[in-house]
């Protein structure tokens, strides 16, 4: 535990000196100096009040060196009575050193905590052993600095959580955007796969499909560059999700519209699909898409694909189905079929995939998903 702790870097981006630190030293030099005139059993008065305006400037450097900033005011007090004919530097206005020792507990590293922890205790020590320091103002001393201490590792901690909340949504959100982008481009690949193959097959007897091919191609191409454009600039630039292409069930039709090689493709939309929420919305598009692009990929001489989506009061079905050859083993779960499992699941919903039931040829995708886009 205490190795974890000595090894402990310091938090990130601490705030560099701002105006309120320097609206801080502004108020607290006057205040010294006005404690000095006013306040007639201040001991040394000359020497305690330039020693309190010298060190409040530690404050503009206390989070970038937090123990440089708290050694120097600890060692300069207990050191002062050397000088002083054993006198201390008391001003009231010193209660600013607790604003030093939180910023430690709040900005040090591990290291500098614990070191700093250990200048601390050293200085209170020295001052009750040698300055005539009451055990009750020891014991007074104690609790403050642990106060500050406490404030400052709370702070600290709070922080970091908050940061692994961070992490953890952006993580969520990038995992989607991948996702979204395999399904993506996956589609988009397949048909230019597919419209290429037709163009070299077409080729030597009728030139005009080859080139028509070619112009499908580029269309593919062009749509699925601008989509993957879109979703990099929502990684390099921390941009919200919203830029990222929206796709909603009304899309389906787009999926039999491009389905001129290979086999077709069939929509029925059943039920009442409007004011579904967005994230259902997307995810039945993006399972039904992916379940299109795997058919056309493993599903051996494939005539059709169908897709049926039924809605009622709870819940949004998806089916779709081919008639082509899969074997009895079926395709290996890749990151497309695992994407569809987990991205249902994220909504509360279930999705299967596998040999179409009381069939020798075929496979189906189903996905439930709760109407409500929520798990329950």
């Amino acid at each position: 535990m205490f190795r974890s702790l000595w090894n402990e870097p310091r938090p990130p981006d601490p705030p560099l000196r701002v105006w309120r630190d320097w609206a801080l030293v502004g108020v607290l030099v006057p205040l010294a100096v006005l404690e000095g005139v006013v306040r007639p059993d201040l001991p040394w008065r000359a020497v305690s009040v330039s020693v309190t305006v010298g060190l409040v400037f530690t404050l503009l450097w206390r989070r970038t060196r937090p123990l440089l900033m708290l050694a120097i005011p600890f060692v300069t007090t207990m050191l002062a009575p050397l000088v002083t004919g054993g006198h201390r530097a008391e001003t009231y206005t010193m209660a600013f050193l607790l604003i030093i020792v939180y910023a430690l507990f709040r900005w040090g590293s591990g290291r500098e905590t614990v070191l700093g922890f250990a200048i601390m205790l050293l200085s209170v020590g020295v001052s009750a052993s040698f300055y005539d320091l009451a055990p009750a103002d020891a014991v007074g001393a104690f609790a403050v600095i642990f106060s500050a201490v406490a404030l400052g590792t709370a702070f600290r901690y709070r922080a970091r959580a908050r940061m692994r909340e961070l992490d953890q949504v952006k993580l969520l959100e990038r995992e989607q955007l991948a996702r979204e982008l395999h399904d993506i481009v996956a589609h988009h690949v397949s048909a230019m796969a597919i419209r290429a193959q037709a163009g070299l097959a077409t080729a030597p007897s009728k030139p005009e499909a080859a080139i028509d091919a070619l112009r499908v191609i580029e269309a593919e191409a062009s749509r699925t560059l601008a989509e993957m454009r879109a979703m990099v600039r929502v990684l390099r630039r921390n941009e919200p999700a919203e830029l990222a292409p929206g796709r909603r069930i009304a899309d389906l039709e787009e999926l039999a519209g491009r389905a001129r090689l290979g086999p077709s493709v069939e929509v029925e939309m059943l039920g009442d699909l409007d004011g579904l929420p967005p994230a259902v919305d997307a995810a039945i598009y993006r399972i039904a898409q992916e379940s299109v692009t795997n058919a056309r990929r493993h599903a051996r001489h494939a005539t059709r694909i169908q897709i049926r989506v039924a809605a009622d009061d709870t819940s949004v079905r998806l089916r779709v189905s081919d008639d082509g050859e899969t074997s009895a083993a079926g395709p290996m779960p890749g990151y497309g079929l695992l994407g569809m499992i987990e991205r249902a699941g994220l909504l509360g919903g279930t999705c299967e995939a596998g040999p179409d039931p009381g069939r020798d040829r075929g496979w189906t995708v189903t996905a439930v998903l709760p109407r409500t886009g929520a798990a329950t």
